[in-house]
């Protein structure tokens, strides 16, 4: 799999070659790497050049280090963790507002709806469908269940995604929603106005994507990202009041 590295370029061949056999699928996730020793062998380096490639690899997110007799260097699954990490501690030092996310989600998911108009199926429909009655059903059962009602938004939205068929926007979107948005304060939200007002909006936004009108759907998702951000916006000035 790999082969001697060259004396003039040793660390960034070696990340270079581990690296490639993982992304072009001979290292799968949960595969384990040769030993130090033998990987020493293989590419006839230091361990000290290979320990410093390793952790590249690790800090890139490729593999995990562990530890015990069973350890060594495992390849991991492709993963948004770092960064949603870092924009998570952007917005918690307030270098990312909600109108920065709320201008950044307008954009994004105002194209998501539009590809979703011009290229949903009938099963994509009744998926969406489907979601919506369950959100219905939430709804109607009140307060006790506004956090499964969001987590049934979040779902829409990744769903939406996934019918653009662009994995970019798919692994953008669940990076966002699941886990920027799914851990922040909208699950304290109580107005059930609000709530109401997501939900028809949701409505709205199916309706146009079953419609194909991308357009309108653009439009629609536009409009319910900036309404849900002024919900937010208020909800957290009513928070900071209370302490």
């Amino acid at each position: 799999m790999f082969r001697k590295t060259p004396h003039n370029r040793i660390f960034q061949d070696l990340v270079e070659q581990i690296q490639g056999a993982i992304l072009d699928g001979r290292l799968k996730p949960g595969d384990r790497l040769p030993s130090q020793r033998e990987l020493g062998e293989m590419f006839q380096t230091s361990r000290a050049s290979l320990r410093e490639a390793l952790r590249v690899l690790e800090q890139k997110g490729l593999i995990e280090m562990k530890l015990g007799v069973s350890g060594g260097a495992v390849v991991k699954d492709a993963s948004t963790k770092q960064i949603t990490e870092t924009l998570s501690l952007l917005m918690q030092h307030q270098k990312v507002s909600f109108d920065h996310l709320a201008e950044f989600r307008e954009g994004v998911e105002g194209c998501v709806a539009a590809l979703a108009a011009e290229r949903a199926t009938k099963k994509d429909i009744l998926q969406l469908k489907e979601l919506l009655d369950e959100a219905r059903k939430l709804l109607e059962e009140g307060n006790s269940h506004i956090k499964d009602f969001f987590q049934n938004d979040i779902k829409m939205h990744i769903a939406l995604a996934a019918i653009s068929g662009n994995p970019v926007y798919i692994a953008v979107l669940r990076m966002v929603h699941e886990n920027i948005l799914g851990s922040s304060e909208r699950f304290s939200f109580r107005d059930e106005q609000g709530l109401r007002e997501n939900y028809q909006a949701l409505c709205d936004i199916v309706r146009a994507v079953e419609q194909r009108q991308a357009t309108k759907a653009r439009s629609l998702a536009q409009n319910h990202i900036a309404q849900c951000t002024r919900y937010m916006k208020k909800e957290q000035q009513k928070q900071d009041s209370d302490h």
